[in-house]
C-alpha cells in the first residue's frame, strides 16, 4: 500500500535569532501547494537535513504499519533538551516555579535545560538539576531515561525533550543564570492529586501528565 504523504518543496528562513522562524512549502497529495510557518533553533540547512531524515524514517515506518509488518528501528538522535523528574528519599518530587517570559507569568515545571553538543543525556540531567535546584543525583541510584525524546508541540516547533527519572537529594545552593528566575520546592507525592486540583499557575502538558501518573 502506498502512503500518500505531503512532499517538502522548499524551506525559507523568515526570521533569525535564538528561535528562528521558517516558512515551509509542501506539495499535498492532490498536487496543491501548502505553506506552513514553524519555529526552530536550527538554521535552514540543518533544519532541511532534519526534515529530510524525518521523512525517510516516517515513510519506512508508515509502510511497515500499513503492510502489517514490524516497523523498523528508528535511528537515535540527540534531543534538544532534557526534563528531569527527581524523586527524593522523602518521597517528594523536586519542582520549580519558574518565570516564563512568553507567558509573563510564573509557571509550574520540572527542572529542565538544553543539551550541550556531544553531552550524554544522563550527564546533562545531572548538570541541569544541580544548576537550577542545587540537588544532586544520588550515586548508584536507579535512573530511567524514556526510550524516545518527545516533541514539545508538533504543530509549532521541532524541539525535542528527553525525560529522565532520577533519585536526588539537596546538596547545595542553586546557581542558575541571572535571567532564570526559579523558586524550587518539594512536592510530596501523596499531595500530587490535591496539588493538580488546586494549582492556579500555568503548567506545561508534560509536567501535567507526569504528575498525573504519580497521582
Amino acid at each position: 500500500m502506498t502512503v500518500k504523504t505531503p512532499k517538502l518543496v522548499s524551506i525559507e528562513q523568515v526570521c533569525d535569532g535564538w528561535v528562528k522562524k521558517h516558512l515551509l512549502t509542501y506539495e499535498l497529495p492532490d498536487g496543491q501547494l501548502y505553506e506552513y510557518h514553524c519555529a526552530t533553533r536550527r538554521n535552514a540547512e540543518d533544519f532541511r537535513e532534519e526534515l529530510e531524515r524525518n521523512a525517510k524514517v516516517s515513510e519506512r515506518v508508515m509502510q511497515a504499519i500499513h503492510a502489517d509488518e514490524q516497523p523498523p528501528s528508528v535511528p537515535a538522535f540527540t534531543p534538544d533538551a532534557v526534563c528531569i523528574v527527581a524523586r527524593t528519599p522523602r518521597d517528594t518530587l523536586v519542582m520549580e516555579r519558574e518565570f516564563r517570559y512568553p507567558l509573563n507569568s510564573w509557571c509550574i515545571a520540572f527542572p529542565a535545560g538544553l543539551v550541550d553538543p556531544g553531552e550524554d543525556i544522563v550527564t546533562c540531567a545531572g548538570r541541569e538539576l544541580s544548576e537550577e535546584t542545587g540537588y544532586e543525583v544520588i550515586p548508584d541510584a536507579p535512573t530511567r531515561v524514556l526510550p524516545q525524546p518527545g516533541y514539545s508541540s508538533t504543530g509549532l516547533t521541532d524541539e525535542t525533550v528527553q525525560v529522565v527519572f532520577v533519585e536526588a537529594e539537596k546538596a547545595g545552593p542553586a546557581h542558575a543564570e541571572g535571567n532564570e528566575l526559579i523558586e524550587v520546592f518539594e512536592l510530596p507525592i501523596a499531595d500530587v492529586r490535591r496539588f493538580l486540583d488546586e494549582n492556579a499557575l500555568p503548567i506545561g502538558t508534560r509536567a501535567q501528565l507526569i504528575l498525573e501518573a504519580f497521582a
